[in-house]
Parts: structure tokens; sequence; C-alpha cells
């Protein structure tokens, strides 16, 4: 009885900080990048940064993204899932620290490290929600994109009161998102020495079904991820920019950011666990986008603060819930973790290099035309884009 109990109280041990780790490996995904985006006015006048630049801030992780995910699951198939995630949130701290060094130089090449160390999480997530919770994946990716959307928000939002309001600059205002990364080391520190607590086969032993790439499901979940992506960093990098532009101050704009970012915490939340319901999720994509759709659209039109605030809601719900079903079609459509992380790994790589052109297309369009009427226009075209690559993988299939 002893012994029984001794394992009871292992597992649930583990069990704590499991859930504990994916909890903050998601507050991880997001904040160094949606920190950037009130800030880089002054990141710009201080480093003397074009738009073409400033938008590369945003797109070169991007860019870490699409080439270093379809190599994950090779890597987590030699070292584990946890292990490598471990590794990935050592370069996202090394990434953040570098990139708050006074120089052009460290602030791209921080922020190169910091989108290799995110691509990490981005693809091994999923799959380890696939593998500990198989039963409770809709679930457990409400739980974690919740958690994604919240510190979205806290980063968008506490940016300009730290380097502005409170006089610390914008560097101090993009380091201090390594407290989390590195409670979150800590974390995975454990969690990659007994992860065989859980009794859970590890994803390495199993066999693929198909060859990922050649399936024309995954595909198109790799166009909607990417497409979603393209919208969700544009958006980031360059909202406070457009508000401005109707006339609202930075610091207001950055709040508008991060209030898109909270108003789509309940999509995050509630999607996945609603969707998971349904034997097709199409209609979800559909409803989504129409939202954003005139989210975008309405800003097109010179208006009061009071529809911006709209236009902004509508723009996060829509936003925030896509991206949760994309990541709920990672292991819906899969029939094993393996399968999932090579569904993963292919859908983000990909996805990632269209996601990766948004910010600098979008800061190009308006270097060139020195209004943000084409920028939304390619942005409502893309969304009508992501309206019908994410319904057609809405549809209850498996990639193979």
């Amino acid at each position: 009885m002893g012994i029984e109990k001794s394992i009871t109280h292992h597992k649930s041990t583990y069990v704590f900080f499991l859930i504990s780790g994916i909890l903050f490996v998601a507050f991880n995904l997001r904040p160094a990048i949606t920190s950037v985006g009130p800030i880089v006015g002054m990141i710009q006048e201080d480093l003397h940064l074009s738009h073409f630049a400033a938008g590369l801030l945003t797109s070169l992780p991007l860019v870490a993204f699409a080439v270093v995910s379809p190599i994950v699951p090779s890597i987590s198939r030699y070292f584990g899932n946890e292990r490598t995630i471990l590794f990935g949130l050592i370069l996202l701290v090394f990434g953040i620290l570098t990139r708050s060094v006074t120089s052009a130089f460290f602030l791209f090449f921080g922020t190169l490290f910091i989108g290799i160390g995110i691509a990490i999480s981005n693809v091994l997530l999923p799959v380890i929600v696939k593998e500990k919770f198989p039963l409770k994946v809709g679930l457990m990716t409400s739980i974690y994109t919740t958690a994604m959307g919240i510190f979205a928000a806290a980063a968008s939002g506490v940016s300009i009161p730290i380097a502005s309001g409170l006089g610390y600059g914008w560097k101090t205002a993009l380091v201090v998102w390594v407290i989390p990364a590195v409670i979150a080391v800590f974390l995975w520190v454990y969690l990659s020495r007994f992860s065989e607590v859980t009794g859970e086969p590890v994803t390495r032993t199993e066999r693929m079904d198909t060859n990922i790439w050649r399936s024309s499901l995954a595909w198109q979940i790799a166009l909607f991820t990417g497409l979603q992506s393209f919208l969700f960093y544009v958006t980031v990098a360059w909202l406070p920019e457009i508000l401005h532009h109707h006339g609202l101050d930075l610091g207001t704009a950055g709040w508008l950011l991060s209030l898109s970012q909270l108003i789509g915490l309940p999509a995050s939340f509630f999607v996945p666990m609603i969707a998971a319901k349904f034997r097709s999720q199409s209609v979800f994509v559909v409803l989504l986008s129409i939202l954003s759709l005139v989210g975008y659209g309405g800003l097109l039109i010179p208006t009061t603060y009071p529809i911006l605030v709209l236009l902004i809601s509508l723009i996060g719900f829509g936003l925030n819930g896509s991206f949760a079903l994309a990541l709920s079609f990672i292991g819906m459509r899969a029939r094993n973790a393996r399968q999932s992380a090579e569904l993963s790994g292919m859908a983000q790589s990909f996805g990632y290099v269209l996601a990766a052109f948004g910010p600098i297309l979008i800061g190009s369009l308006f270097d060139l035309t020195g209004s943000w009427t084409w920028p939304l226009v390619t942005l409502l075209i893309v969304n009508i884009l992501v309206m019908i690559f994410g319904a057609s993988s809405g549809r209850n299939k498996f990639v193979g």
C-alpha cells in the first residue's frame, strides 16, 4: 500500500508539473513578439530603422518558425519531446536577453533566437497535448491557447507603460519577458527528468501511417494556419500604427491591441471545446472569419473611438478563435501523437513561410503608398482565403 501511495503521489506531482509546464510554455509563445508592436516607433527612432526593417522584427521569428519547424519532429524523436522543449526554452531566454543589448545587430540576432526557441515549442505543444491527453485535446487546447492570449494581451498592454510611462525605455519593456521564460525552464528541467512517471509510451516509437506532405488535407491545414498567422502577426506589428493614423496616441493604440487579445480570450477557451463536440468545425471557421473581415473592413473608414473599439474587438475575437481552431486541427486531424508531430511540423513550417511575409509586406506597402488603405485591402483578401482553407480543414477527416 505504501508503494502504491508513493506511485500515486509521484504521478500526481508529475501531472501538476506537466499542466504547469504546458501553461508556462504557452505563456511564452507570444509576449516576446507582441511586446514589440506598441513600441516599434520608439525602436525605429532610437535605431533609425525603416518600416521594412521594423516589419522584419516581427517577420524574422516567423522565418525561424518556417525553417526550424520541419526538423523539430526529428529532433524530438532523438531527444524526446520534453528535452527538446527545454532546449527551445533555453534558446528563448538567450534570445530575449541578447535582443535587449543596445545595438541593431543584437536586436535582430536575439530576435532570431527568440524565433527558433518559440518554433520548437510551437510544434511540440500540440503534440504533448495529443500524447498526454488524447481524450481531452479540445479542453487542453482551450486552456493553453487562453494562456497564450492572456500573456499576449499583457505584453501588448504594458510595453508603453514600462517604456514610456515609467521611463525605463524599450529595452526594459522587452527584457522583462525573460521572467516567465526562466520559470518555464525550471519546470521543464523537472519534466525532462521524470517524464516516465506517466507510464505513457514515447511518441518516437510510434509509426507514421502516411506521408504528411502528400496529404491534401494537411496542405489545407497548413494554408489555414499560415494565412491565419499572417493576419495575427501583421495585426500585432502594425495595428498600433494603423490606429495612430486614426488619431489615437500610441499609448491608447497599444492598449487597444491589448484589448483585442483580451476580447479574444473567450474565443480561445470556448471555441475549441465547443467545436470538438461537432463532427465538422467548418461553420465555426466561417463565422469567426466573418467577424475579423468586418473588423478589418471597418478600419478603412474614418470613424469614432467607440466604433474603433468595436472593430478591434471583432478582430480579436475572430483571430483568437481561428488560431485556437488551427491548433486543435493538428490534434483532431491526426490519428496519433507521432502523426500529430509530423502534421504540426509541416503545417507550421509551410504556414509560417506565408506568415513571415506579412509584417514585411504590409510595412513595405505603407512605405510605397504612404497610406494604410492598400495594406488593409490586402488583409481583407487574406481573411477571405483563411475562411476558404479553414472551412476545408474543418471537415471530419484524418490526414491519412
